[in-house]
């Protein structure tokens, strides 16, 4: 957690996280890293999607398959298919400045996230917003969760090795509880 992709994400409204990260370009670099598959797999997680607006995604999180992961899941998170199926819709889709679907349609009231790219220079800053998140422990997992995954797209992208996604995860849960203020979402 050090270095310039250490920065926190931050608390835009009571239900509302976002983090920015600035990765090299060009630009459709970055968009292909959020929209193939195989690419998204790297560093999210893999699975289908739709670029329009309405179509529909379905992230497969296997965070197993993730560069550098060596520690085991942690048992709160493990699932009978040693994965985690995000389905939603494609709400905004501007190739290749912005993509926005929702998350967690499955269930119930699903939120929705916003990767949002710009170029500066030869860098791409990349703004994930994600809102409509319910009760502080979901501000804090959403947050720990974007901030690990962002790390690793931008050691990716940089050309280093990534660190475990959950001992970062867990490192950052922590100091997430901390800085993000209780009696939000």
């Amino acid at each position: 957690m050090s270095g310039p992709d250490a920065s926190f994400g931050t608390l835009v409204a009571s239900d509302t996280v976002r983090l920015q990260r600035s990765l090299p370009g060009p630009i459709e670099r970055v968009w292909h890293y959020l929209t193939d598959s195989d690419a998204r797999g790297q560093w999210l997680a893999r699975g289908r999607m739709e670029l329009r607006v309405g179509g529909s995604v379905n992230l497969e999180f296997r965070h197993d398959t993730l560069p550098a992961q060596h520690g085991p899941t942690p048992e709160r998170f493990r699932t009978g298919d040693g994965g985690h199926h995000q389905p939603g819709r494609i709400t905004a889709c501007e190739p290749p400045r912005l993509l926005a679907h929702t998350w967690g349609e499955a269930h119930g009231m699903p939120s929705e996230v916003r990767y949002q790219l710009e170029p500066i220079g030869d860098r791409v800053l990349l703004t994930i917003t994600h809102r409509r998140l319910v009760g502080h422990d979901t501000l804090v997992s959403v947050a720990s969760g974007w901030h690990a995954h962002a790390g690793i797209l931008v050691d990716l992208l940089e050309h280093r090795a990534p660190a475990d996604f959950w001992i970062t995860y867990e490192a950052l849960e922590v100091e997430y509880a901390r800085r993000l203020p209780r009696g939000t979402a």
